[in-house]
């Protein structure tokens, strides 16, 4: 199936559907794609809102490339991995203050998102990222 994303530089910002599950409200995501971006993530931050997310995205599937740490973020994280075909490999909820989460699986984007949501995203689950 492969990755179906097209974005341009300028474009930050993309909603996070589950095609699985149509119902499932959108989650609004901040693409980040550079290093520093990546590297950043939610860290210092003390709180999002119920829609609000990120797309760490890798140029490859891996495991060690999509690893996450949880220093200096302050709050509690739901994570989904995405493989290159779109799909859910693995969830996870991330702790606040932790040294290290991995996925079980290969994956090429790290989404992360309320913790609240955590249910709405399943291994198996095909997504997408839309232009927002």
């Amino acid at each position: 199936m492969g990755s179906t994303h097209k974005f341009s530089m300028k474009n930050k910002s993309v909603r996070v559907h589950n095609l699985s599950n149509p119902s499932t409200q959108p989650v609004r995501a901040n693409w980040c794609q550079s290093f520093f971006s990546r590297l950043r993530g939610f860290t210092f931050r003390k709180s999002l809102e119920n829609d609000e997310g990120l797309v760490l995205v890798e140029a490859r599937d891996s495991r060690l490339d999509t690893s996450i740490h949880m220093l200096f973020v302050w709050t509690d994280l739901a994570v989904a991995w995405v493989n290159s075909d779109m799909e859910v490999v693995d969830t996870v909820l991330a702790k606040a203050w932790r040294p290290f989460y991995a996925s079980s699986r290969p994956a090429r984007y790290v989404f992360e998102f309320h913790p609240r949501r955590l249910g709405d995203f399943k291994p198996g689950d095909r997504v997408s990222f839309k232009n927002d």
